[in-house]
């Protein structure tokens, strides 16, 4: 379980719960990256990753979809 506290150009704050039964919380950061900055203008970009190729489509509904 993860909830957004503060948005950064480049970092976003999330808590998570250490443990189902622990009450305590431990705030992780995360890298932030744009769409656009992966996608430089183009409707579909691949990925490596390790010894796999993903495709990263940006639709005309203005989604994105992953597929390996």
């Amino acid at each position: 379980m993860s909830a957004i506290l503060e948005s950064r150009p480049r970092l976003t704050r999330h808590l998570v719960l250490n443990t189902p039964c622990s009450p305590r919380i431990t705030p992780v950061m995360t890298p932030t990256v744009e769409s656009r900055s992966l996608l430089k203008g183009c409707n579909e970009v691949l990925i490596h990753h390790g010894n796999e190729v993903y495709r990263l489509r940006h639709t005309r509904n203005d989604k994105l979809i992953l597929t390996k």
